[in-house]
């Protein structure tokens, strides 16, 4: 065991990966002699080479299109966006090419795309969104958002070992933020959601940075019992977990930093109704961003993004029901 911030962690599962399998390899803007925009790969290139850490032109299509011919020939590319805002740029190499070949000619496509994801640091429009929704929406591919280091690196290294595109959300707001036992050498975890704590009287339900703040709002709630979920995988969706909590404590409260409509919490929320709709003793309360740009501004980024006093309010409104 080793403490390790969420950067490290995921560049700790790039390095040994690629130590351990020759058919892995990372492309991106800056990745090679700049060490990536968050200094994931720093010293790659050192210890990899430019053939194996290859600094890109800035084309998103061209980067996730070449990874897409490299997987389907045996290749194992992890390709970066500086930040996930920028993957709209090769939407439709992902969605179109990466997601549907296996679907159309039976081959594999065992690429990752890691995604610097989420707000928080005010970077404005281009550079905090959570686009987690629109890959959901897009049969043939993976898509999972650790919250902790070492699920950072457990599932980081099993989308590079699996034989689909997995899409890789990393929120940037934990990279240097959160920190935590991560075990030494390689490990796979499970593409299921974790109890992150246990609870009897409310089920509040996230992924991301916002299971660290649905924990901190439930810490302590006026005594009240909250179990907390923490998604992790969000395609495929751990609809047992999610049951199994309701059942236990038949109020939810879903946390999403994404734009409300058609969020992964409203995935979730429909779960609920459509089969868990008798075990619930009040309605499905959800907290997510409002359907707007996330603003440049400190303070209305702050306002925008879901915070620990709207949890704690969702969460004690549902408890009084």
């Amino acid at each position: 065991m080793a403490t390790m911030t969420y950067l490290e962690a995921i560049s700790d599962a790039l390095r040994e990966e690629m130590r351990a399998d020759e058919r892995v390899f990372v492309m991106g803007e800056d990745v090679g002699a700049f060490g990536g925009a968050f200094k994931v790969t720093d010293g790659f290139v050192e210890e990899f080479g430019e053939a194996r850490v290859i600094d890109t032109p800035l084309a998103e299509a061209a980067i996730v299109g070449a990874a897409v011919g490299a997987a389907v020939v045996g290749m194992r590319p992890v390709c970066e966006m500086q930040f996930a805002d920028f993957v709209a740029c090769g939407f439709d190499q992902l969605i179109n090419v990466a997601g549907k070949t296996h679907y159309r000619f039976g081959l594999a496509v065992p690429l990752v795309v890691r995604l610097p994801s989420g707000g928080g640091f005010s970077g404005g429009p281009f550079h905090s969104q959570s686009p987690e929704a629109w890959f959901m929406h897009a049969p043939g591919l993976k898509v999972v958002a650790p919250s902790t280091p070492a699920d950072a690196k457990g599932l980081l290294t099993a989308a590079i070992r699996d034989p689909n595109p997995v899409v890789f959300l990393e929120h940037k707001h934990l990279y240097r933020r959160v920190k935590g036992e991560v075990p030494a050498g390689a490990y796979e975890t499970p593409m299921t959601a974790r109890i992150a704590r246990e609870g009897s009287d409310l089920t509040v339900i996230a992924y991301g940075a916002m299971v660290h703040a649905a924990l901190e709002a439930t810490a302590d709630l006026d005594g009240a019992s909250v179990e907390v979920l923490d998604l992790r995988s969000l395609v495929p969706l751990d609809e047992q977990a999610i049951l199994a909590s309701v059942a236990k404590t038949s109020k939810v409260v879903i946390v999403d930093e994404a734009n409300e409509t058609c969020a992964a919490g409203a995935q979730v929320a429909a779960l609920i109704a459509e089969r868990a709709f008798e075990q619930l003793d009040g309605p499905i309360r959800r907290v997510a961003t409002p359907d707007v740009p996330i603003p440049f501004s400190p303070p209305l980024e702050q306002a925008t993004i879901p915070s620990v006093e709207r949890i704690r309010d969702a969460c004690r409104d549902l408890l009084d029901y």
